[in-house]
């Protein structure tokens, strides 16, 4: 074969991969391309490309097969002539190899996320654990839904244990003196409650930013 026989050759080939490329590009979800653009498929020697859409590898093919062309015009050694060609039929296959394995890579990526989240409820569960506000229950700490509810719930008992230190101490400015001690006892009792209702919401509200940050980057 000879080499303008050879460039031939890989032209056919460039345009018969370049429609499978561009079937696979058309099928990808958009799920899965947001999933994939960050997710580097090659090693640099081969393509220069990120995320899972591989149309750029075709034009950078069709590069290399023009800069074989020029190889060949000017009559380069035979030994550089097959190098290069050895190096686009090694683009060839790495590219075709991408194109049966972006499945495998999804579900690669889904299984590093489930991971990451599996570790970081683990992670909560024993920090929640060693908070000392263990009495609200776990299963709170891993729901969204469930901590914005307990949230609400402190804020409301919070204004409740305020309305009441604000009447007893209305009491307290009119009341008999003999009942002056148990009424300042009930204020200091309330405050002592109020304390805690409130750092238990600073606490909910640290746990609402943790438990939504991984789902902020996640969706960048």
């Amino acid at each position: 074969m000879t080499t303008d026989e050879l460039v031939r050759k890989l032209r056919l080939q460039l345009k018969q991969l370049e429609q499978e490329v561009l079937q696979h590009d058309s099928r990808l979800p958009p799920s899965q391309r947001k999933m994939m653009q960050d997710v580097e498929r090659f090693n640099s020697e081969l393509f220069i490309q990120v995320g899972g859409q591989l149309q750029p590898c075709i034009e950078q093919l069709s590069k290399n097969i023009a800069q074989l062309e020029q190889l060949v015009k000017a009559k380069r050694s035979p030994y550089t002539i097959v190098s290069s060609c050895e190096k686009i039929q090694d683009r060839f296959s790495a590219l075709r190899r991408a194109l049966t394995t972006t499945g495998i890579n999804v579900k690669s990526i889904e299984q590093q996320k489930r991971s990451r989240r599996a570790f970081a409820i683990k992670r909560g569960n024993q920090s929640h654990a060693d908070s000392g506000f263990s009495w609200i229950a776990s299963n709170v700490m891993q729901n969204s839904h469930q901590l914005y509810e307990e949230l609400n719930k402190h804020l409301n008992w919070a204004k409740i244990i305020e309305q009441k230190i604000e009447n007893l101490q209305s009491s307290l400015e009119n009341c008999h003196s003999a009942d002056k001690i148990k009424l300042q006892n009930e204020i200091l009792s309330l405050h002592s409650r109020l304390g805690k209702c409130r750092q238990a919401t600073s606490y909910i509200e640290d746990r609402i930013q943790l438990f939504e940050r991984p789902f902020k980057s996640q969706n960048r």
